[in-house]
């Protein structure tokens, strides 16, 4: 007798013994659904990654997913809303605002945002109908084109190897605000050690890191908006600049635009690596207990989190640090005291909230480096369970950890070692352009990926009354995803090429080159290209709606007043 795990799931009476009870899987093959019941659930230490027996190979049923299925709803909101708030908000958005102004950094941060949401939500349908490990990389495979989806893997890989060492360095560097007289290698080695000890408690030291870091930057961000409306009436300290009206006289004078056309085009490209880690929440659905009911619910979070917590708090930056303030021409992404949120403490007269704010820098950029370790490990299992990297990478232990991945991520992490050394911020600035449109192609074969979804599953027979989930823009919301993706591309080339110089053109534009690299070797090993719509398997590892109960959950939102079923829809 089998047992359903969520109202979306059909039952079925096929069941598969397996040696670890506790870690269900649901997936599908030639329609059936298998419920994988096993005998014996190991002790609390053994689930944590505690004892020498958590390190032995996982035995599960499950060939479309080893890993563990304990994220919790929380943790997904969280990862949701607040995962990828970090230095690109902090730190980053002072050098936009320097290159294009308050005019277009919120235009740039904006539509970036509109495309991000387009992304999440193709990628939410797909997520909860397929439910496997390695999550947008393993539906460029299926989808679109093995060779493109080894791109993706490798590519996506590779940026977050990329991102560990320099959020290391930016923490590092970090601690330098308060002026203490220790070596940054001293404050890079213990942060190093922290991300290691963490990731020990494999994806719950990961999750639980998350929603209370996550909740430090949303308190932070709910704080500065509302101080940010006292300083723009005037109401800040007598000792400060905003003790007087202080509106929007920054538009005016210096103006809206720092450099016209080429600041907005300019500006893009940080606003596209400030929202870079939004698409963890799906890679995260493959762990989650009931995905089917908690990803739909983290989805809509990230519509708030740019609304609220991107758009308003870089309205408020723009409004009250002019763009020609010179702290804003720091050290780029690793310099703190060019963050707009410490000028604008230190401005107001209350450096002590630049401190905090520091604070909250600090503990954003090693939850960034958490994130890194946590999205490059398990797109490397991924890869390996496909057959496109060595079987090794695939070893996941009985506490759901995928260790060799882990710890080859890990590995980059002294990288940042090399930010001490006299050419350590020229390192620093040709790391940080490999991975600095790393993530546009990952969003862009995200929209792809869910087009040629939607083309097969009609192909195949299929209805969107099939579906578990279905996001509210359809195809044409992928679609609108896609244009601006490449359009910010186009963007970046322009200002890639205007200087006319090959070192400012390849800074910019590294990461086309290496997609293209891994593209060719994807080819040359596996010599698979463009799949057609026949070809694409819509059945293998899907979700099985089960209609009775799916109408009795319809019937019962029907039912609930006119403020719950609004609540429901914006939450």
């Amino acid at each position: 007798m089998s047992e359903s795990v969520g109202p979306y799931e059909a039952k079925d009476s096929h069941s598969v013994s397996g040696p670890e009870k506790g870690f269900n899987n649901v997936v599908a093959g030639e329609g059936d659904v298998i419920t994988v019941k096993n005998a014996e659930r190991p002790d609390l230490m053994t689930r944590m990654g505690l004892t020498k027996e958590s390190f032995e190979r996982r035995t599960l049923a499950d060939k479309h997913n080893q890993l563990n299925k304990t994220l919790k709803t929380r943790h997904l909101n969280m990862i949701a809303i607040g995962g990828s708030i970090g230095a690109g908000l902090f730190v980053g958005s002072g050098s936009a605002l320097s290159t294009g102004g308050p005019g277009a950094l919120l235009l740039d941060f904006g539509i970036v945002g509109v495309m991000i949401f387009m992304v999440v939500y193709a990628l939410g349908e797909l997520a909860i109908q397929y439910p496997v490990s390695g999550g947008f990389y393993t539906y460029s495979v299926r989808f679109i084109d093995p060779s493109w989806g080894f791109a993706m893997g490798y590519n996506y890989v590779f940026q977050w190897a990329i991102v560990v060492p320099l959020e290391l360095t930016v923490a590092g560097f970090t601690v330098g605000y308060w002026q203490v007289d220790v070596s940054v290698g001293v404050w890079i080695t213990i942060f190093f050690l922290a991300i290691v000890f963490i990731n020990i408690f494999g994806v719950l030291g990961y999750a639980e890191e998350e929603f209370w870091v996550s909740a430090l930057k949303l308190i932070t961000i709910v704080i500065f908006l509302i101080m940010g409306v006292i300083f723009v009436c005037g109401g800040g300290p007598s000792n400060g600049d905003y003790s007087e009206y202080w509106g929007a006289r920054l538009w005016y004078d210096p103006g809206a635009l720092a450099q016209g056309f080429y600041g907005i085009c300019a500006v893009f490209v940080t606003a596209a690596f400030s929202f870079s880690g939004t698409e963890l929440v799906g890679l995260a659905a493959a762990e989650s207990e009931t995905p089917q009911a908690s990803l739909p619910s983290a989805i809509k979070q990230v519509f708030w989190r740019i609304t609220l917590f991107y758009i308003l708090a870089l309205l408020f930056v723009g409004l009250l640090v002019p763009y020609t303030d010179d702290r804003l021409l720091g050290a780029g992404y690793i310099d703190v005291t060019a963050s707009p949120f410490v000028i604008v403490a230190e401005k107001a007269g209350i450096p002590a909230f630049g401190s905090f704010v520091n604070v909250v820098i600090l503990c954003s950029v090693l939850s960034i480096g958490m994130s890194g370790v946590y999205g490059g490990s398990r797109t490397l299992t991924a890869l390996a369970e496909q057959g496109y990297a060595p079987k090794i990478f695939g070893y996941i232990d009985r506490a759901g950890r995928p260790l060799v991945s882990v710890s080859l991520i890990l590995a980059f992490g002294p990288i940042a070692y090399i930010g001490l050394a006299s050419s350590g911020a020229v390192v620093f600035d040709w790391l940080l352009a490999l991975s600095g449109l790393a993530a546009l192609f990952t969003w862009g074969s995200i929209c792809l990926a869910h087009i040629r979804f939607r083309a097969a599953w009609k192909y195949h027979g299929h209805s969107l009354d099939e579906l578990t989930w279905k996001s509210p823009f359809g195809v044409w919301g992928s679609w609108l995803g896609l244009l601006i993706i490449f359009l910010v591309l186009a963007a970046q080339f322009y200002t890639a090429v205007k200087p006319m110089e090959a070192e400012a053109f390849f800074k910019s534009y590294l990461a086309l080159f290496v997609v293209l690299l891994f593209y060719a070797i994807g080819y040359a090993w596996k010599r698979e290209g463009w799949r057609k719509l026949s070809e694409i398997d819509v059945d293998s590892g899907r979700r099985v709606l089960n209609f009775e109960e799916y109408e009795k959950l319809k019937a019962r939102k029907a039912g609930w007043p006119m403020w719950k079923r609004v609540l429901d829809y914006l939450f």
